[in-house]
This record gives structure tokens, C-alpha cells and sequence, in this order.
């Protein structure tokens, strides 16, 4: 599966982004899907993710601020952002895999898809 983010950009503090992955070549269906962000300087990191079971899981950073849903086929998974803060710019990254299970859902190790990136930019 290819997966095509989308959805990033140059936004004030306190305003809000939705970012988009779609999947070609197959669905989400069966997967687990998850959104990271890498600011310069830094380790990847997990923002929030749907597992095999249709979970929804987030990081402790941004409970409250994001929501993931995903479309009714399954094609495409959104991560709504709001209240964004300067520390949110980070390039943001999808992925996906049939193997994910709960308790690695934060490891970038257990994704065996991913895609582009998309750049948030929070200005003060």
C-alpha cells in the first residue's frame, strides 16, 4: 500500500489543521494507522493512531487538541488538529501495518508503510 499525505501548512497558534492520508493499491481496512511528527533536531514521535480493532489512541502531548477518523471505505485517515501550538511544527508522517498490535502502535518499528511527510508550521 502507498500512502499520500496531505493537508500541511503554515498556521497561527490557536488555529487548526486537517491532515489527510490516503492509501492506493489497497485500503486501511485490516490495518493499523497511525500519524508521527519529526521536529528538527528530534526522535520521530507518536501523535496518534487507530488500530486493528479500530482503537483510537493518542499521545499524552496532543489528548484533546487532535481527533483521527478515518472515511467510510477506509481509504483515507484525517488527523484534525486544533489549538495548535508552536511546539506542534513538525514534519507529520503517516503509516500504516498489518501487523501493528496495541502495544507497539508508538513504534515507528512496526510500520511497514509510510508516507511522504507534510510539514506544519505553528507561528507565535
Amino acid at each position: 500500500v502507498q500512502l499520500q499525505a496531505s493537508g500541511g501548512g503554515l498556521v497561527q497558534a490557536g488555529g487548526s489543521l486537517r491532515l489527510s492520508c490516503a492509501a492506493s493499491g489497497r485500503t486501511f481496512r485490516r490495518q493499523a494507522v497511525s500519524w508521527f511528527r519529526q521536529a528538527p533536531g528530534m526522535e520521530r514521535a507518536f501523535v496518534g493512531g487507530i488500530n486493528r480493532s479500530g482503537g483510537i489512541f493518542y499521545a499524552d502531548s496532543v489528548k484533546g487538541r487532535v481527533t483521527i477518523s478515518t472515511d467510510s471505505a477506509w481509504n483515507t485517515v484525517y488527523l484534525q488538529m486544533n489549538s495548535l501550538r508552536p511546539e506542534d511544527t513538525a514534519v507529520y508522517y503517516c503509516a500504516a501495518g498489518s501487523s501493528v498490535i496495541s502495544s507497539n502502535l508508538q513504534s515507528t518499528s512496526a510500520y511497514a508503510y509510510w508516507g511522504q511527510g507534510t510539514l506544519v508550521t505553528v507561528s507565535s
